[in-house]
């Protein structure tokens, strides 16, 4: 189970044997909100939807959910979101509030995802997804499962 905290902007992982894992996150800029368009981080719950990037090295770039080279470091666009590492894609679970229609995660393409802005995880400003540092998604991604809930709060 992961739990994703918008105002202390942490994530907890429980594993199976109970243990908890904290990592820090930023997330959106824009705070949270479930509609499309919004920029916002989606509430509620979800699921692990897909994890992409197995194997892959650190800092891999990754568009339209494909491995497109390794990102250059000091090389910032900071007009661009780059996704890096690996990504999990969330899916909501909750009909009319993160599923279908105007306000469904998946279709948003709401990832927690490596990010190429390091220095801003801890605080909110990301475009909507869940930004981690690419040392902390690559050990969170090998510690999840396809399916595993997600519990996103303000």
């Amino acid at each position: 189970m992961i739990r994703i905290s918008i105002v202390k902007q942490r994530l907890s992982h429980r594993k199976k044997t109970g243990v908890w894992y904290h990592y820090p996150i930023s997330t959106a800029a824009q705070g949270a909100g479930n509609q499309r368009n919004s920029w916002q981080t989606p509430l509620g719950k979800h699921r692990i939807y897909q994890k992409i990037g197995a194997n892959m090295p650190k800092f891999t770039a990754f568009r339209g959910r494909k491995a497109r080279g390794i990102y250059q470091q000091g090389v910032d666009d900071t007009k661009k979101d780059w996704i890096l590492s690996r990504i999990l894609w969330l899916d909501g679970v909750q009909t009319g509030i993160n599923r279908r229609g105007g306000v469904d995660t998946r279709s948003r393409y709401i990832y927690i995802h490596g990010t190429h802005d390091e220095e801003h995880i801890g605080t909110p400003h990301s475009h909507g997804c869940i930004r981690m540092k690419n040392k902390d998604v690559m050990m969170l991604f090998d510690k999840v499962d396809v399916g595993e809930s997600v519990i996103i709060s303000a």
